[in-house]
């Protein structure tokens, strides 16, 4: 009966093992699916919905293949189609009935940006002109191509040779742009893999209940033959045997019977007798370590429970933030990048590219002293990473901005800045920058995931609206608590005033010890040239960048006085003159970031951050 039972698991193994092992070879089926996407068309772009990419669920690859280098981008649809507005691509999109296809969309004239001034009419050549860079703008297919490698627009982009490989998970509301270098024709061989949901939960407990089946088996064949032969009946009685005898080992004769040293002892066929049951055991093994993946078990452990966090909901109608996390970092790091070779080559032209505003001014004013005094001070490099928090503004067009704060972890210091895209072609810009201290708190902001709307420079949504916020601290710091806004503006924590009146003391006491008697040195704060900037908070207030232009003016109270300017190296450099009958007045820029609540609320107008440079020097006249 023993046998029967053994024979009966051996079959039951061999068929869950087979089972086991089907269900994770032939009877699988394949791992993914591919769409080829089929290109007729050549043209400089191909553009694939977000549709198409999302026809499966699960991440997507996407190869193109073509010759030479291969550029591909992702982002939002919206965006990728402003880009492309003017140039000819190929849309790959899906049809109501699920089927891809593909379009070539033909260029329209680009619209101009929300804002932004019409572009002037170009004049129409002279009789017999041959001006080949107006022929090539009266002829659009003169210009020449948009390359799209290294756009701020992208949220992420990727460039290789000959092959290219992407590993994707976008939603349907993103898009991915392919192309070449912007002038030869995007990759026609281009497909989107998914990956099939091919779990085989039962193929693991098949498997290894068949390899234990089968040790049963093999365990009751080993009883089986062990109790047939205990149960064997007695011999038949043969003929009479003669009486043994002792033998001699001793006595090497061949006549004599010799017991051969060669013979298997009981240990010898007690071992071959192990052996006989580790074979079966070893192949057991075997069968339970194939094809035993984490997708080949039911998975019995339960989802785990998300842990609660507060939930910020965006306004309905709210646009879509700027820009993500790391588009931020990206983008800032080659702001760094730039603004640092322009630094070390005194490049006013090179940080123009990537500054603008407040920041550009200042830049420019030290490479002018640097190119002048050999031991002027390098301005401090743009601060990239690691970027903290960043506050994009919830805006669909253009112009579109949004404020960062990094941490520098050689001086310990933050610093927060302000950056702004004006087109959809060209690149971020950076126009504010400020040092945080550290005892600054800044006010709660919305998740980078939805953005905050820009708060209009009149909106009266606010303490006091931003175009407001740079006069009014100018009158606070001309009047101090004379001044009729001084009780709106926090004085705890505004470490500028502090340091201008230190700074405004300092050196009045170094000039009345010299030339008290001979000249004046008076001081005062004005709103300065660039626009303000808001976003606004959770709380319904607005964090605002303002510029303040704070000025010294010398001027001489005797007829037969000058001032000379024998130490001020930076002044005399700045305003061309050693020295003048008529006085000289001094500019500094401070570029200024506040936190100005909402009407409602109990809290004052707080300084969050703030940088100050030298902008100009003339003389008076």
């Amino acid at each position: 009966m023993r046998f029967v039972w053994a024979v009966a698991a051996f079959v039951l193994a061999t068929v869950m093992i087979g089972a086991g092992l089907a269900q994770r070879t032939i009877f699988q089926g394949p791992r993914t699916e591919t769409t080829a996407i089929s290109v007729e068309d050549e043209a400089p772009f191909l553009l694939i919905d977000g549709a198409v990419l999302n026809q499966l669920p699960g991440t997507q690859t996407l190869r193109a293949q073509g010759e030479g280098d291969i550029f591909a981008s992702y982002g939002r649809t919206a965006d990728m189609q402003a880009w492309l507005a003017g140039s000819e691509y190929s849309h790959v999109s899906v049809t109501g009935a699920g089927t891809v296809t593909t379009t070539l969309v033909e260029p329209e004239p680009a619209e101009p940006a929300e804002g932004a001034a019409a572009p002037e009419a170009t004049p129409a050549p002279a009789e017999g002109s041959t001006d080949a860079a107006t022929e090539g703008a009266a002829d659009p297919e003169a210009q020449p191509g948009r390359s799209p490698v290294g756009s701020d627009l992208w949220l992420d982009e990727f460039q290789q040779s000959d092959i290219l490989i992407a590993p994707l998970q976008l939603p349907d509301e993103m898009s991915v742009l392919i192309a070449a270098d912007g002038t030869a024709p995007a990759p026609s061989a281009v497909s989107v893999t998914w990956p099939l949901q091919t779990s085989t939960p039962w193929a693991g407990p098949l498997v290894v209940g068949g390899g234990i089946l089968m040790a049963v088996g093999v365990l009751l064949y080993i009883l089986g033959i062990r109790h047939a032969r205990r149960s064997r009946g007695p011999r038949r009685k043969g003929l009479p045997v003669p009486v043994t005898e002792p033998i001699d080992i001793a006595i090497d004769d061949p006549d004599k019977g010799v017991i051969s040293s060669g013979a298997p002892t009981r240990r010898a066929l007690t071992t071959g007798r192990r052996a006989f049951a580790v074979v079966p055991a070893v192949a057991v093994s075997a069968l339970l370590f194939a094809g035993c993946s984490s997708d080949a078990w039911p998975q019995l452990a339960p989802t785990p429970t998300p842990t609660p966090t507060e939930t910020v909901i965006a306004p309905e109608g709210q646009h879509a933030p700027a820009v993500t996390k790391a588009q931020a970092e990206r983008i800032l790091s080659r702001i760094a990048e730039t603004v640092a070779e322009a630094d070390a080559a005194l490049n006013g032209d090179l940080a123009s590219t990537r500054l603008e505003g407040a920041a550009l001014a200042a830049r420019d004013t030290n490479y002018k002293l640097r190119s002048a005094i050999a031991e002027y001070q390098v301005p401090a490099p743009i601060v990239a990473k690691p970027l903290e928090i960043i506050l994009p503004e919830a805006r669909n067009g253009w112009p579109r901005s949004v404020i960062a704060v990094a941490d520098d972890d050689e001086s310990k210091t933050s610093s927060i800045m302000l950056m702004t895209q004006h087109d959809v072609w060209s690149d971020y810009k950076l126009s504010y920058i400020g040092s945080l201290e550290a005892s600054t708190s800044l006010p709660k902001l919305a998740p980078a995931y939805i953005g905050a709307p820009q708060v209009e420079p009149d909106s009266p949504f606010l303490l006091l609206p931003p175009e407001q916020i740079a006069a009014a601290y100018t009158d606070v710091i001309n009047k101090g608590e004379e001044s009729e806004f001084h009780e709106l503006f926090d004085a705890e924590s505004d470490q500028l005033r502090a340091s201008i009146a230190a700074d405004r003391q300092r050196r009045l006491d170094e000039f009345n010890a010299t030339a008290a008697s001979t000249g004046s040195l008076e001081f005062g704060a004005t709103p300065g040239i660039e626009a303000p900037f808001a976003l606004q908070t959770v709380e319904s207030g607005a964090i605002v960048a303002v510029n303040i232009h704070e000025l010294d003016t010398v001027k001489p109270t005797n007829a037969d006085a000058v001032i000379k300017l024998d130490n001020n190296t930076t002044v005399k450099t700045l305003s061309g003159a050693d020295q003048s009958a008529s006085g000289f007045v001094t500019t500094f820029s401070d570029q200024v970031f506040f936190y100005v609540p909402g009407p409602g609320s109990d809290e004052k107008i707080r300084l969050l951050a703030y940088s100050s440079d030298i902008l100009d020097a003339k003389v008076i006249k």
